[in-house]
């Protein structure tokens, strides 16, 4: 899953995304609705222990915005995390072996779904605590004013998260410093299985109003809706100009984990969404009717996702567990 440098970029009022990049849309939230299908599966087979949030509905949120980011920009988000970690190109095979606390998984098995972290692709969780990552984004915004690396942290969080006070702490930080931070609020509309009409008051892209953070709101049901508005807050951002936040409309079709039932909202609404906005099926009437692929074309795509899927889980089954002595490792770092 590629960077912005290596794919043709949509400016402000610009062309359209190329036909590849396109392709590369569909395929990317394929594969993470494909995965998250069969992380559910293992989960259910008692093969993924702990807690399991998966990010089915929400596609278009990552893709879009991973597509126009740098090589070097920093990446944090919450728990609903293995669609982060797949968009900034970390292996199938060692996400699904850190689910199923494997020693070939990328926190050796120790992290499991909530805390996997990548150095190479500059990953840095995965948090479980709400609300948590938001001051470690814009902590990483600091780094990369520190350095003049001219590089940006994305900081994602929900829409449950956006309540908690350390994260206005971070807002204002990030104002006062002009830090390069582009702030995701990845709204699904339920904050475990609270409504986010009944918790929480006014817009939630105007919430750094007080501090002079600009806001829009997008929809995050469409990919290219999402890919066009994270274009112009990322030139924003990287101008010198400090923080700005997205709000992002999205949907998860599942429950607030593997174990919630999910009974606060009607089946008809949950069907609702996924007839009428479901990403995936969105981007592949537009590129249809366009005639930019055909049903053979991108079912040939689904089923090279399905084999490399199919490959994780393989992988990950067939890997050892973590020697026990592993728990006294990465504790502590020497300084």
């Amino acid at each position: 899953m590629a960077k912005a440098a290596e794919k043709t970029a949509t400016k402000p009022g610009g062309a359209e995304p190329s036909h590849n990049l396109l392709r590369q849309f569909y395929r990317d939230m394929l594969m993470i609705r494909r995965f998250e299908e069969r992380a559910g599966q293992l989960y259910g087979m008692g093969l993924i222990g702990g807690f399991c949030h998966l990010y089915i509905g929400q596609e278009a949120v990552v893709v879009g915005t991973q597509a126009t980011l740098k090589e070097g920009d920093s990446i944090i988000t919450a728990y609903r995390d293995h669609g982060h970690m797949l968009a900034c190109g970390m292996d199938p095979k060692g996400v699904m072996a850190e689910l199923t606390g494997r020693a070939t998984g990328y926190s050796k098995g120790k992290g499991g779904s909530m805390h996997m972290f990548s150095r190479e692709k500059k990953f840095f969780g995965g948090h479980g605590i709400v609300g948590a990552q938001v001051p470690l984004g814009t902590g990483l915004a600091f780094a990369h004013k520190y350095k003049k690396d001219g590089l940006l942290s994305v900081t994602s969080c929900g829409d449950g998260a956006i309540n908690q006070g350390q994260v206005y702490e971070s807002f204002n930080m990030a104002a006062l410093w002009k830090l390069p931070v582009l702030y995701i609020i990845e709204n699904n509309k339920y904050a475990m299985g609270t409504s986010q009409a009944r918790g929480a008051a006014g817009d939630l892209h105007q919430r750094g109003a007080a501090y002079g953070i600009p806001g829009k709101v997008v929809d995050g049901m469409d990919v290219l809706a999402v890919y066009k508005a994270a274009i112009e807050a990322t030139e924003y951002v990287r101008a010198g100009n400090g923080p700005m936040i997205l709000e992002m409309k999205t949907y998860r079709y599942r429950g607030h984990s593997m174990s919630d039932p999910g009974k606060y909202r009607s089946k008809d609404e949950v069907e609702d969404m996924r007839k009428h906005h479901d990403p995936i099926e969105l981007l592949k009437s537009k590129m249809i009717e366009q005639k930019l692929a055909d049903e053979a074309t991108l079912k040939e795509i689904d089923n090279e996702i399905r084999a490399i899927v199919v490959e994780a889980a393989d992988f990950a089954q067939q890997s050892p567990e973590p020697d026990p002595k592993e728990l006294w490792t990465d504790v502590m770092v020497e300084a």
